[in-house]
């Protein structure tokens, strides 16, 4: 059952919530020292800097060299879903240089008159499909468009009992990526802003129409890392500050100093970008990837190197398909979930849109090449 399932039939909440609540950890404690490399090789010597395709990069997007990595992270402070540590070989691509902004979204949805799963009715028969065994099904005056919207305490909370979520998750009827705190609010002034409640089925169908992708797993980690193989952030040793990432400052959920000058979502590319020319690889809003999530597939790969993996078959969650998210968001406290770090991962409902979860997309040499031949074709 998904968040937006969950949130109109107010059924197993923890069971869903589960990725969420796993965020939460003890202060940073001593790092161990990252695994060496067996291979004997730095990192900057694992990216093939030279196979740049002879063609104008895509408007809005880089370049990501092929090359080599050590996916996940053997650090005191990963979760188990991050281990063990497994190499993985990728072809070069092209990633969008920021989030999608709601200014891209709304030219898509203007294009397409697309309707976002926040948009829509939720269909009953879904939910009722989805549901354990004996549940009561929600009534038809809860089946609403709507989407979650997170709101600060008024107090301090407990963060780390199962249910705390419920505390600052509110279900909020008339939200959507248009009114993405609620019904009354707009996107005034939020036109370079990351688009925010989009579910991973909306990610995918704006991908199909700008005719790109979403990144696998290893895609985005090998691009958050920007080149860093095994660093324990995308800017490398130094734990984050007010300078690197959109994260919370204070204590959450209770206060926010927003000591870096943003209390939500930040413009795109408002901090430094990584090695590879990419920003906002840590913080501001959770990205959607291609793969299904399962919290044991690290530990059922096999132990040869991966070559483009496209991630599990499946999920381990049939009642509530789940995809990756990576790079945490402006929600992230070290205290809390420090997903800002490029090895972690979490699984969320395909029909799921959150104040914090947006996407950016990739692009393969050859869509790129045939993309181009087709201009070319209708041109002459």
């Amino acid at each position: 059952m998904s968040y937006r399932q969950v949130a109109l039939c107010y059924l197993v909440l923890a069971a869903v919530f589960a990725p969420i609540v796993a965020c939460v950890r003890e202060p940073d404690s001593p790092r161990a020292a990252p695994p060496a490399d067996p291979r004997g090789r730095d990192a900057s010597s694992r990216v093939n800097i030279h196979d740049k395709p002879d063609l104008p990069t895509p408007q809005g997007m880089v370049w990501i060299p092929g090359g080599r990595f050590d996916m996940g992270s053997d650090d005191s402070g990963a979760r188990p879903n991050e281990h063990p540590v497994h190499v993985v070989s990728l072809t070069g691509f092209y990633m969008d240089v920021t989030e999608v902004t709601n200014a891209q979204f709304a030219e898509f949805v203007a294009a397409t008159g697309y309707v976002t799963t926040a948009e829509r009715v939720p269909d009953r028969a879904a939910i009722v499909a989805q549901m354990p065994p004996g549940a009561s099904p929600p009534d038809e005056s809860m089946l609403v468009p709507g989407a979650l919207v997170f709101r600060m305490t008024a107090v301090p909370v407990s963060t780390t009992q199962p249910g705390d979520y419920e505390q600052w998750w509110i279900w909020t009827p008339g939200t959507s990526w248009r009114h993405p705190t609620g019904p009354t609010s707009t996107l005034d002034g939020l036109d370079d802003h990351p688009v925010v409640q989009v579910s991973w089925d909306d990610a995918q169908a704006y991908c199909e129409w700008a005719g790109k992708q979403l990144p696998t797993e290893a895609q985005w980690e090998y691009a958050a890392r920007g080149g860093l193989d095994q660093k324990p952030f995308v800017w490398g040793d130094e734990p984050p500050s007010d300078r690197d990432a959109n994260i919370w400052q204070g204590q959450f959920p209770f206060r926010n100093s927003a000591s870096d000058g943003y209390a939500a979502t930040a413009p795109v590319a408002s901090y430094p970008p990584n090695g590879f020319g990419l920003y906002d690889m840590a913080g501001n809003v959770w990205e959607w990837c291609s793969d299904w999530f399962r919290e044991d597939w690290y530990q059922i790969l096999s132990v040869e190197a991966q070559f483009d993996p496209a991630g599990p078959p499946s999920t381990d969650h049939p009642r509530d398909p789940r995809k990756v998210q990576r790079g945490g968001s402006f929600l992230c406290h070290r205290d809390y979930c420090s997903s800002y770090r490029p090895s972690a991962r979490v699984g969320t409902s395909t029909d799921t849109g959150l104040s914090h979860s947006g996407f950016r997309a990739v692009m393969s040499e050859t869509a790129w090449r045939t993309k181009r031949d087709e201009g070319d074709s209708k041109r002459s």
